[in-house]
C-alpha cells in the first residue's frame, strides 16, 4: 500500500477480469459460442498446418506462409481464450499478475507478428500474379524463411516495448481490467500516474504495425487488380482469385475488427 492508501495490483498478485461480468445470464451462453469457434479453430489451423507439410504438392512459398499463419493463429488464440472459458464458467475471474503479463506480452507479439506475417504474403501473391516469370526467383525457399524470422522477430520484439512500458507504470487503485483479458489500454486506465509517453508510444507503434502493413497490403492488391483487368483468360481469373481468396479473407477478418 502506497502514501495514498491505495493498493499496488501488482504487490496483490492478482486482477479481476470483467469482462461479461455485467450480463451474467449471457456468460454460459458465450461460454458455449466461444468454445465451439475456438474448437473450430484448432482444428482447422490444425489441419491446414499437417496437410501443408504431409502434402508435397503444397510445399510452396504460399503454403509455407500458409502455415505459419495458422501456427500463429492457434497461438493467438490460446493465449487468451482458455483464460476467457475459465471466466466464464466460474465465479472467479482473476488472473494472477504473472499469468497478467505473460498474456499481455503474448496478445502483443502474436497481433503484430499476424500483421507483418500478412504483408509478407501479400507480397508473395502479388509477385505470383504480376511477376510469374521471375516467382521462384522473387520467392526463393531461403528468402521465404527470412521474411517468416524477420514477422516473428518484429513481433516479438515490439511486445518486449509494450509489455516493459505498461508494467513499469505503478498500476494503483482498484484491481478491475475492464476487459476479458489483459491489454495494454485497460491495464493503464488502472494507473495513478500520467501514461501520456505510454499511450503516445501505443499510437506511434499500433501506426507502423497496423496502418503501414494495410497500406502496403491494399498496394499489392492495387497490383494485382491491375494484372487481373489485363487478362485475357478465364482459367488465369480462376486461379488468381484462388490464390488470393484465402488471404483476403485472412487480411478482412484480422484488420477489419482492428
Amino acid at each position: 500500500m502506497n502514501d495514498d492508501g491505495k493498493v499496488n495490483a501488482s504487490s496483490e498478485g492478482y486482477f479481476i477480469l470483467v469482462g461479461f461480468s455485467n450480463w451474467p445470464h449471457l456468460e454460459v451462453v458465450i461460454f458455449v459460442v466461444v468454445l465451439i469457434f475456438y474448437l473450430m479453430t484448432l482444428i482447422g489451423n490444425l489441419f491446414i498446418i499437417i496437410l501443408s507439410y504431409l502434402d508435397s504438392h503444397l510445399h510452396t512459398p504460399m503454403y509455407f506462409f500458409l502455415s505459419n499463419l495458422s501456427f500463429l493463429d492457434l497461438c493467438y488464440t490460446t493465449s487468451s481464450i482458455p483464460q476467457l472459458l475459465v471466466n466464464l464458467w466460474g465465479p472467479e475471474k482473476t488472473i494472477s499478475y504473472a499469468g497478467c503479463m505473460i498474456q499481455l506480452y503474448f496478445v502483443l507479439a502474436l497481433g503484430t507478428t499476424e500483421c507483418v506475417l500478412l504483408v509478407v504474403m501479400s507480397y508473395d501473391r502479388y509477385a505470383a500474379v504480376c511477376r510469374p516469370l521471375h516467382y521462384t526467383v522473387l520467392m526463393h525457399p531461403r528468402f521465404c524463411h527470412l521474411l517468416a524470422v524477420a514477422s516473428w522477430v518484429s513481433g516479438f520484439t515490439n511486445s518486449a516495448l509494450h509489455s516493459s512500458f505498461t508494467f513499469w507504470v505503478p498500476l494503483c487503485g482498484h484491481r478491475q481490467v475492464d476487459h476479458f483479458f489483459c491489454e495494454v489500454p485497460a491495464l493503464l486506465r488502472l494507473s495513478c500516474v500520467d501514461t501520456h509517453v505510454n499511450e503516445l508510444t501505443l499510437m506511434i507503434t499500433s501506426s507502423i504495425f497496423v496502418l503501414i502493413p494495410l497500406i502496403l497490403i491494399l498496394t499489392s492488391y492495387g497490383a494485382i487488380v491491375q494484372a487481373v483487368l489485363r487478362m485475357q483468360s478465364t482459367t488465369g481469373l480462376q486461379k488468381v482469385f484462388g490464390t488470393c481468396g484465402a488471404h483476403l479473407m485472412a487480411v478482412s477478418l484480422f484488420f477489419i475488427p482492428a
